[in-house]
This record gives C-alpha cells, sequence and structure tokens, in this order.
C-alpha cells in the first residue's frame, strides 16, 4: 500500500470545512423555505405571491445566497467523492471540468431566474 503526502495545500481541508459551514446554512435555510413554502397553504403557493416576495431585495438576497450556497455545496461534495476513486489525470480534469461548466450553468440559471423578478 503506498501512500503519497500531498502536503496541507492539495489536502483539500479548505473544501472539507467549507463544505460543512455551507452545510449549516443550508439546514437553516432549507427549514426555513420549508416552513415559508410548504408549511402553510396560504403562503407562497401563488406566482403573485412569488413576485411579491422576490420584489424584497432582502429576499431575493437570500434566494441568490441559498442557490449559490447550495450548488456550491452539492458540486464540491460530488467532486469531493470523486476524488477519493483513483483515477487518470485526463479523466480527472475532465470530471471536473464537466462539474465546473454544469455549474456556471446552472448558477446562470438561478441567478438569473431570481433577478427577472
Amino acid at each position: 500500500m503506498s501512500f503519497k503526502y500531498y502536503g496541507s495545500r492539495k489536502s483539500g481541508s479548505i473544501s472539507w470545512l467549507l463544505q460543512r459551514i455551507t452545510g449549516i446554512f443550508l439546514i437553516f435555510a432549507m427549514v426555513g423555505h420549508y416552513i415559508l413554502m410548504h408549511y402553510s397553504l396560504e403562503t407562497g403557493h401563488s406566482y403573485e405571491q412569488s413576485v411579491a416576495r422576490l420584489s424584497n431585495v432582502y429576499w431575493k438576497m437570500f434566494y441568490l445566497t441559498f442557490v449559490t450556497l447550495g450548488l456550491w455545496h452539492g458540486l464540491n461534495g460530488i467532486w469531493s467523492i470523486l476524488r477519493d476513486f483513483k483515477m487518470s489525470h485526463w479523466l480527472a480534469v475532465t470530471l471536473y471540468g464537466i462539474i465546473v461548466v454544469s455549474g456556471i450553468a446552472f448558477w446562470v440559471l438561478g441567478v438569473s431566474t431570481a433577478l427577472h423578478f
């Protein structure tokens, strides 16, 4: 069994820490989203209510932060799982590129949707 120490720069410790921090934020954000959107039938189930909520700059910032951190958390988690497998360099670069390009595309979609209102 061979083990090569890559040093703390390539250890993934920053990604690990940010994964936990974004996870804590997402727990609170998802609970808030659930209470606001699904707990009561009177809130959030019509287009007009969604437009009214997204017209408020604070709700817009909340949802933009929610989309950004949620997307980063999910894609960073996928990359962390893929890093555990022994891959050739070209495969790792290709998969990382797919993750980055799809992340940017979905982020642009989420941000443009939120800013549309």
